[in-house]
């Protein structure tokens, strides 16, 4: 599908090119645009929402005797905080899965802590919490929920079974594997048929799910649209895309 840019009619659900190389389209009516980093931008509310960011997930790893650069928590954080200057959010939501397991906050580095707390600073922060991070953080600030609702959507860790409207989750960490040529590229991935939105993971070392894979079965009401990260998101039909 070709995008036509730039966006000239907001009341169009069609997907449309954003100026940042992303993607807008319409969520349960409301104007959502889904960004190259993986994070979903809500304009009308000016909050910015990530999922899955995994804190800590090398850590974990290497106390297992599983050797990974411990690494991660910072490549994830330098993403997130240019999303953050470059928006300027109001609100800055975390949708569940932040911390890997639930000793994860305790092993963050005093540098990553504090770069964390710092984007509290003149923002609302707020943490869904997530199947891996059940009691949220403890000593960083910002508020823990189950869900919240925002701009007419609900915005939540774990989709719900069935369709669901208004629904905006993560969790199942969705990506786009593409054959040509006898080469394969697989990105991560946002998708929406237009009802409800699965965010892609956010965070550095989180693993990803094919988008053809059964569990995203039933969400949709539709194929879903996929679009996929990089600098500029690719919008992909069901015709491109191969599974595992």
């Amino acid at each position: 599908m070709s995008l036509a840019e730039p966006i000239r009619d907001e009341t169009d659900p069609a997907p449309r090119r954003a100026a940042c190389g992303g993607v807008v389209v319409r969520v349960a009516g409301t104007r959502a645009t889904l960004r190259g980093s993986g994070a979903l931008w809500l304009s009308a509310s000016h909050t910015l929402v990530v999922a899955d960011l995994h804190f800590e997930k090398g850590s974990a790893y290497g106390v297992r005797g599983q050797l990974l650069p411990p690494y991660d928590t910072r490549a994830t954080l330098d993403r997130l905080e240019r999303e953050v200057e470059a928006l300027a959010p109001a609100t800055l939501v975390f949708l569940g899965d932040s911390f890997h397991d639930g000793r994860a906050e305790a092993r963050l580095d005093a540098d990553d802590a504090a770069r964390i707390a710092a984007l509290a600073s003149r923002r609302t922060l707020v943490w869904a919490v997530g199947n891996h991070d059940a009691d949220g953080p403890v000593g960083l600030p910002g508020e823990v929920v189950d869900d919240i609702s925002l701009e007419g959507l609900l915005l939540t860790h774990e989709p719900r079974p069935g369709r669901a409207p208004g629904e905006v989750a993560g969790h199942l960490h969705p990506c786009a594997k593409v054959v040509r040529y006898g080469r394969s590229v697989r990105r991560r991935c946002f998708l929406t048929d237009g009802e409800r939105l699965v965010l892609p993971a956010f965070g550095a070392y989180a693993g990803g799910l094919n988008a053809l894979d059964q569990a995203f079965a039933g969400l949709f009401g539709r194929f879903p649209l996929v679009a996929a990260l990089g600098e500029r998101v690719h919008v992909l039909g069901p015709e491109v895309l191969s599974g595992d």
